[in-house]
């Protein structure tokens, strides 16, 4: 099969992601909504370092205590509406991993990192507004769970797994 790009998420705990994955169904247009919720932290990175991607996340997860992360207000993406995530933990662990990659970055996967999963992208801008003011009402910090770290083929449509790397 043809080399891909790699993409890197944190695995949601199975609560949460229900959630998020309702929050998505109810809210992005259907017909752009291909992925179950994710928290991305590397967009596109380059399929030679499969192997060395795939070590360096067993690193960072076997034996390793979950990060702590918090549910943060959902913010504007101007066509769409995200909940921030914040995990002082989890940040650790993709500026480790982007200093091992530094000079295989793209310019996105380079700058500034804010953890987020998104509910609802490409819809009208009204229809973006009127989600955030409604989900910004009903807004509640809670605890997160972030079981593990994974990553991606990116052939241009659902994502396909390479690998899994789960906490603890």
């Amino acid at each position: 099969m043809e080399p891909a790009p790699i993409i890197v998420t944190a695995l949601l705990g199975p609560e949460d992601q229900t959630w998020f994955d309702a929050l998505r169904r109810a809210h992005f247009p259907p017909e752009r909504n291909h992925l179950a919720a994710h928290l991305t932290m590397f967009h596109h990175l380059p399929p030679s370092i499969a192997d060395e991607l795939k070590r360096r996340l067993a690193e960072e997860t076997r034996g390793v205590r979950a990060p702590e992360a918090r549910l943060a207000p959902p913010f504007s993406l101007g066509r769409g509406v995200a909940y921030g995530i914040d995990s002082a933990e989890l940040a650790a662990i993709r500026a480790r991993l982007a200093e091992a990659f530094a000079g295989l970055l793209t310019p996105q996967d380079q700058a500034g990192w804010r953890a987020h999963v998104t509910v609802q992208n490409k819809a009208e801008p009204r229809v973006a507004k009127a989600l955030l003011a409604e989900l910004s009402r009903d807004y509640a910090p809670r605890s997160l769970r972030i079981a593990g770290l994974a990553s991606w083929w990116y052939r241009g449509g659902p994502w396909e797994p390479l690998s899994r790397h789960m906490f603890g």
